[in-house]
């Protein structure tokens, strides 16, 4: 199954989608998330988000956000940043 996953700054939902999975530039580190993770919530920091789009992808589509949290709950992943693009 996909994980739904939400990329949200004060602006504007910047995309909303099905992806297999997403590694998030962490406060603590990075960490990935795919369908079925446990909730987690976490600050993030400067970086990279790594979406990769299906489970054979090897090149994930790069998203440069600022500061924010993620939240993984039973409906997905949503990545507040103050930044992203």
């Amino acid at each position: 199954m996909p994980l739904h996953f939400e990329l949200v700054t004060p602006e504007r939902l910047v995309r909303s989608e099905e992806v297999h999975m997403v590694v998030v530039p962490g406060a603590e580190g990075d960490f990935g998330v795919l369908e079925g993770h446990a909730p987690f919530m976490s600050t993030i920091r400067d970086g990279n988000l790594e979406i990769y789009k299906s489970a054979g992808n090897q090149s994930p589509e790069i998203v440069r956000i600022e500061g924010g949290f993620a939240e993984v709950n039973e409906k997905g992943l949503t990545v507040l940043a103050e930044k992203a693009g």
